[in-house]
């Protein structure tokens, strides 16, 4: 192949509880991004439709994870780093600056199409910490809690990011999720600047033990020890402020039905987690009604979680 088309799936970081360490994968919004080999070698990113975004692959997501790929393949005596270039044109459906995950699927994007077309010589877990570079341009941390869902699918628990030590966990069966956007940017940048760099024993104490529940939940697809874990004692309190209408939309999913509800990613998207789609459906018109009321215009979506992350299509 000299070209291939990817869809890159939006995601949910943080979940309430795992902040940096928990992400899911959504099945039906996200990006698309075609990339292919070039005669010139290096990264080239020549259109991008849907945002306003930098061209040059040292200024954008995509392609300072594709680079960061390169710069290892060229140092693998199987590759002849002369003949290794791409180009990439990308359709952008996720807001800069939503919640769920659009840096991220730019990176990881990049880095699942060009690894398509060399014949995969990485692994999606190896994949993970090239896409982890873009998200550092993003926000300034290299995280993974949303390129690792991305490029895996389901959940995935980042046990540890150096070394990275990623863990994929499969969705309960009738799992949804409800995301609501309101059509506001909110800089992960930004939303990390008002947090804590210490908290409580206290608080600590019960974060781990909703970790621990919400992992359980899902390995056990005990959807009401889900629903009991997700609750975030320390990262909400300090963003939901910057969130219009954030307890609102909180008691309303709680009030349709929902097994849990929280900030997604580093907001302004608020999900809600579900047990069937009809819940998940009700529990979107909820919502909705929440800000139709406030005259705030949103962007909602309706999600079974997605097992397999990026694919070619």
């Amino acid at each position: 192949m000299n070209e291939v088309k990817v869809f890159c799936p939006a995601t949910i970081a943080n979940l309430s509880c795992g902040f940096d360490v928990l992400g899911l994968c959504l099945d039906n919004v996200g990006d698309e991004m075609i990339v292919r080999k070039s005669a010139e070698k290096g990264v080239r990113i020549t259109k991008i439709e849907g945002a306003n975004l930098p061209l040059e692959a040292e200024k954008n997501v995509a392609g300072v994870a594709l680079l960061a790929m390169l710069e290892e393949l060229e140092s693998n005596a199987d590759f002849d780093p002369i003949a290794i270039g791409f180009e990439i044109e990308i359709y952008k459906h996720i807001k800069a600056g939503s919640g769920i995950g659009s840096s991220a699927a730019s990176s990881a994007g990049a880095v699942f199409g060009a690894n398509e077309l060399l014949g995969n010589p990485f692994s999606r877990k190896e994949l993970v910490k090239f896409a982890m570079q873009g998200e550092k341009l993003a926000s300034g941390n290299a995280h993974a809690d949303n390129v690792a869902p991305a490029l895996l699918g389901g959940f995935t628990l980042v046990r540890s990011s150096n070394p990275l030590d990623i863990i994929k966990i499969d969705s309960p069966n009738e799992l949804f999720a409800t995301v609501i956007h309101p059509q506001i940017e909110l800089k992960t940048s930004d939303a990390r600047s008002v947090l804590k760099q210490t908290v409580s024993l206290k608080s600590a104490i019960t974060q781990w033990g909703n970790v621990g529940g919400l992992v359980a939940g899902l390995y056990t697809q005990d959807y009401d020890l889900i629903g009991r874990s997700l609750h975030d004692e320390i990262v909400e309190p300090l963003r939901s402020v910057l969130i219009p209408g954030f307890d609102l939309i909180k008691q309303s999913a709680y009030e349709n039905g929902a097994l849990g509800s929280g900030i997604s990613g580093s907001g302004p998207s608020i999900f809600a987690l579900s047990r069937g789609k009809e819940t998940a459906e009700k529990i979107a018109k909820g919502m909705s009604a929440v800000y139709d009321k406030m005259n705030l215009p949103y962007e909602i979506h309706v999600c079974k979680v997605n097992d397999t992350g990026m694919k070619v299509i």
